[in-house]
């Protein structure tokens, strides 16, 4: 019997570098659309949840949420390790899945080949690795070690960045999915920079919005890093709208 798998999408308005990011338009759609929906198409999963914040501008995506009748839960700002252990008791998650809300390129494949490394094996905690660009991250985790970090996290960092204490200690085992695709050759000159599809700037949201302006509307719209690739072989020029950053630059947050 396999376990009571959630996916937990956090999401907040108070990006620091794009404020309001998460509800931004994308082809008609806010940007959270995307991502919930994309997520769900995951056949592994048995329930999504958007995680937001108990902050009054927050209310904004809890609006949004129950307009669209997406299950949602509200918790700390800064204790993001608390919010996604809350969460996962309200929704009797066993394994928890962890999704950002600025990737608005989620892939359900990726989401599903995740979950299925995590019940293959031993690992209690598993991650897509860095040769996948970034804003195709997925973790999964049991329920058990989201508690155990909760119990165990003190520092204010590893409790913003939710997953950091599972990753540096040796206390837990890991595991990671690697990308099918070589990438390499999109990753700019430098071996060491990594794509960015996360949205962060607002070059970023430009990048995106002209993804889907030419995928979304000419074809399905959980269309897959493969198909993102292919397009940028018709279009080169799209590659360099975003900026890139060294793998270093980015914590699965």
């Amino acid at each position: 019997m396999t376990e009571r798998t959630v996916a937990i999408i956090q999401a907040r308005m108070g990006s620091t570098r794009l404020p309001g990011k998460v509800l931004r338009d994308i082809v008609g759609r806010p940007m959270l659309w995307h991502v919930v929906e994309r997520t769900r198409v995951a056949s592994l999963l048995d329930e999504t949840v958007v995680a937001t914040t108990v902050e009054e501008k927050d209310d904004q995506i809890v609006t949004f949420c129950e307009e669209e009748a997406y299950n949602y839960i509200r918790g700390s700002e800064a204790d993001v390790l608390d919010r996604y252990y809350q969460a996962a008791k309200e929704t009797d998650a066993e394994t928890v899945v962890r999704i950002t809300s600025d990737c608005p390129l989620i892939s359900p494949t990726i989401i599903d080949r995740t979950i299925r490394t995590f019940r293959g094996g031993d690992s209690e905690y598993v991650n897509t690795k860095v040769e996948y660009p970034n804003g195709l991250d997925v973790e999964a985790m049991h329920g058990e070690i989201l508690e155990r970090a909760w119990d165990e996290v003190t520092r204010e960092e590893d409790r913003e960045h939710v997953t950091t204490y599972m990753r540096r200690s040796d206390s837990f085992e890991t595991a990671t999915v690697e990308n099918l695709l070589d990438t390499s050759q999109y990753s700019t000159t430098d071996e060491d920079t990594v794509l960015r599809w996360s949205v962060d700037y607002s070059s970023d949201l430009e990048f995106i919005r002209t993804i889907y302006e030419h995928l979304y509307t000419n074809g399905s719209w959980t269309f897959d890093q493969q198909a993102v690739f292919e397009l940028f072989e018709r279009h080169p020029e799209i590659v360099n709208i975003t900026d890139h950053a060294s793998p270093e630059d980015f914590q699965l947050n």
